[in-house]
């Protein structure tokens, strides 16, 4: 496979640690976001992540400067002409499609576009830019750098080509690719979000509180509790995920998203990045 130029649109958590992986992977990256203050939140994180690798030696001091001298910040989207462009904005249609169509007028038509949505369809996203066919899913999960799942998502829009283009730079950011159609949720949001939603169930009826239920599942096997999880994705962006599965299954009772969460979301405790969630966390 080519070596491919790649930009990174959405310099948030999830964007961030795509653009690192990139980088690290051998990519020349840009990570684009239209505010500065969250592309240097953006640096400082890839730099601590770098950093916290070379103290544990899983890479040396030389791999990490390689990895920055490969990644470059911009807020000019004029930047983001690339062979691949990963999306990683917020959970939202409109704004999606407003980005593919500006980055549509500065890319050539060969310039693939893969969207990060968890949960939009990606063939209403497609069918709004030029050159649908060129549009497809390639869902990280957080944290992007060390999660080893990427689900490669086609619509009935999709080139063969550009899905196996996909795979091939999945395998090459050392990452475990699974090839999925286009469906609410895909595999893992589809399953995980009844992990989130019962838990949430057991906490508003008081049968346990967070910590708990966390404790339970963590010594169940779980990496990480249902709560914990919610804060380190954000909670504004794991209720996203469940209200748009809820609006795409005809609001089936099993995907109502939880009164528990949105009220956090309504009180700005978004988890990790404002400090406090379900849990509470030092800056």
């Amino acid at each position: 496979m080519e070596t491919l130029t790649i930009a990174v649109c959405g310099a948030g958590t999830m964007g961030a640690g795509i653009a690192q992986i990139a980088a690290y992977s051998g990519f020349k990256t840009v990570l684009f976001d239209i505010q500065q203050e969250g592309l240097e939140r953006a640096k400082a994180q890839i730099e601590k992540s770098l950093m916290a690798a070379v103290e544990k030696g899983k890479l040396n001091f030389t791999e990490k400067q390689d990895t920055l001298q490969r990644l470059h910040y911009s807020s000019e989207i004029d930047d983001c002409v690339a062979d691949v462009v990963i999306e990683a904005i917020a959970e939202q249609l409109e704004a999606k499609v407003a980005l593919f169509r500006q980055l549509s007028a500065i890319n050539k038509e060969t310039t693939i576009f893969a969207t990060n949505t968890s949960s939009l369809s990606i063939e209403a996203i497609a069918k709004e830019v030029d050159h649908p066919s060129r549009v497809a899913g390639m869902h990280f999960f957080n944290p992007a750098h060390l999660m080893k799942l990427v689900e490669v998502v086609s619509t009935p829009l999709t080139a063969p080509e550009v899905a196996d283009t996909i795979y091939e730079l999945a395998l090459q950011l050392g990452k475990v690719p699974v090839r999925v159609k286009d469906s609410p949720g895909f595999i893992v949001n589809r399953v995980a979000r009844l992990y989130y939603l019962e838990a949430l169930r057991i906490a508003e009826e008081k049968i346990a509180d967070f910590s708990d239920i966390d404790q339970l599942l963590e010594a169940a096997g779980f990496k990480m509790g249902p709560f914990a999880l919610m804060d380190l994705i954000g909670n504004d962006i794991n209720l996203a995920v469940s209200r748009s599965l809820y609006e795409a299954f005809d609001h089936a009772p099993r995907f109502k998203p939880s009164i528990l969460q949105e009220q956090r979301v309504k009180d700005g405790k978004l988890g990790r990045k404002t400090g406090l969630g379900f849990y509470r966390y030092e800056q």
